[in-house]
């Protein structure tokens, strides 16, 4: 006889699918002011030993900006912000301080300084669209706009320090073209090649072997069941606990897209010597100050004048905690903070709010851990895993953490659980988040059995992670359950690249 629940299996998935659709939402824009600039978003990090065959030697680096790009989304689609400084920044001694940070600016030109324009009559008519026919080339003669943009590295302080130019390791160039958005397949006949002109080998100061990079659109690789998890869980918990329904429906967002900001660089040129952990976070930052003229003049952007310091306002290390761990009165504070001052928001972490709005929305009662303070996500999200990702001298704050000694796995052997799921697995993949972040990671479904305290049944009674005794198996009223959340949407079945830059190839705005 089939289980009642797996003849339920239609009927459930065809209702979640109704109510996943995201009605004008975003699971990144996590903060109130962020969702007045979008350009300046940052959606998602990963940090990950490569994976791609012959390149365990190096470290990829992906940050992603715009969130939810509709692949329609002409006539302008999605150009970066030429005021705005775009940063990946590296912790590698653990004082939660950024000893790297790589720095990325844009500008965005009209095709010969006016425009590619057109015979019309006796007169030439600047056209409307960005491209003027067939794109297939850099710097293609039929693209009305050029995107262009400039990486610094800085050493140490990233206003203070010392700064370096990023150049091309073939031509010796400083300023590298960035490809034009997926307008369409009438367009761009072969995004997939035209996009591979843009990745190129990087020198990087004081390091002996080039990097890689590639800047431009991605399909959007983050899956989450976006409607029903922000509308209180809509679906019944008996459904998120059971694996059955695991993949009962399809990502909400695979059609959309993001703009990615890729390095892969050598672990050598990442960490100092003795020292295989590093941590990493991005932000996004916008001068002080902004006076727009009444009276544009003719160009790309509307004439504004910008002034005084960076000031930031988007920051993301580990996935969703700016979303489901800090506070909304906090949320502005977090985005324009540092790691360093992380203490601030220490009660988030120790006493989270999650585990009971959960409750609250399944209508179970008693289903929130009680081993106050949660050692285990403070560990988690605070300072690393002990024998995983921690630092030997570690200030507590928030960030990615990566061990960069710990082996990558191919991606047909990546546990989607990451740690917690190589735990159950009792398998040899602890190269998965929280020790960093891979695309295949299923980061909501771990959030979800983290929050839930499946971090202390997996930690047994011999505290095997190093979470102390108050995370203890008797604090997870869920117990074995928690292992088994999910937001029904499955992370492991997205599309990616074998190699750099592994996120894929961006949906076209028309086939």
């Amino acid at each position: 006889m089939i289980p009642s629940t797996l003849r339920l299996a239609p009927l459930v998935a065809a209702a979640l699918c109704a109510l996943s659709v995201p009605a004008g939402a975003s699971s990144h824009r996590e903060a109130p002011f962020i969702t007045t600039a979008p350009k300046v978003d940052g959606t998602d990090f990963y940090l990950f030993t490569s994976y791609e065959p012959g390149r365990s030697d190096f470290v990829t680096l992906i940050a992603n900006y715009q969130p939810l790009q509709d692949a329609y989304g002409g006539p302008n689609y999605f150009s970066m912000d030429p005021n705005a400084l775009y940063e990946i920044h590296i912790d590698n001694n653990g004082d939660a301080q950024e000893d790297l940070s790589f720095q990325f600016r844009f500008s965005n030109q009209l095709a010969g300084g006016k425009g590619i324009a057109l015979p019309v009559g006796s007169k030439s008519v600047p056209i409307p669209l960005v491209q003027a026919g067939p794109v297939a080339n850099v710097a293609d003669a039929n693209l009305n706009v050029a995107q262009t943009f400039t990486v610094t590295l800085m050493q140490g302080d990233r206003r203070k320090g010392t700064a370096w130019t990023v150049t091309n390791a073939d031509t010796g160039a400083s300023v590298f073209d960035k490809p034009v958005d997926n307008i369409g397949t009438k367009t761009i006949a072969d995004y997939p090649a035209y996009a591979a002109k843009h990745l190129y080998n990087i020198n990087l100061p004081g390091c002996a072997t080039p990097g890689r990079m590639f800047v431009g659109q991605r399909a959007e690789g983050f899956a989450v069941n976006l409607g029903v998890v922000f509308d209180l869980v809509h679906a019944p918990a008996a459904v998120i606990t059971d694996p059955a329904y695991l993949g009962a429906v399809p990502n909400p967002i695979a059609s959309s897209n993001v703009t990615t900001l890729a390095l892969e660089i050598p672990k050598a040129c990442l960490t100092r010597p003795g020292e295989p952990v590093i941590g990493g976070w991005t932000t996004a930052s916008l001068r002080q100050s902004r006076l727009l003229e009444a009276d544009p003049k003719s160009g790309l952007q509307r004439t504004e004048r910008v002034q005084g310091d960076w000031v930031q306002v988007s920051r993301l290390g580990m996935p969703l905690v700016n979303e489901v761990v800090i506070g909304l009165p906090d949320k502005n504070r977090f985005n324009a903070s540092a790691p360093a001052a992380d203490g601030q928001f220490a009660t988030y972490v120790t006493h989270p709010t999650l585990p009971k709005l959960l409750k609250i929305a399944l209508g179970l009662p008693g289903i929130a851990p009680k081993n106050y303070p949660r050692t285990d996500l403070s560990t988690t999200f605070l300072t690393g895993i002990a024998g995983v990702n921690r630092p030997a001298n570690v200030v507590p704050s928030e960030m990615l953490r990566l061990n960069t000694a710990i082996p990558p796995v191919p991606f047909a052997q990546q546990n989607r659980l990451g740690i917690v799921g190589n735990l159950l697995a009792g398998g040899n993949d602890l190269a998965g988040y929280p020790n960093g972040r891979r695309p295949k990671d299923d980061v909501v479904d771990i959030s979800l059995v983290a929050m839930m305290g499946g971090l202390c049944m997996a930690n047994g009674t011999t505290d095997a992670l190093g979470f102390g005794a108050k995370c203890k198996p008797s604090a997870v009223p869920l117990g074995a359950t928690s292992f088994k959340l999910h937001d029904a949407v499955d992370q492991a079945v997205t599309p990616f690249l074998p190699g750099f830059p592994y996120l894929n190839t961006p949906t076209p705005g028309a086939m």
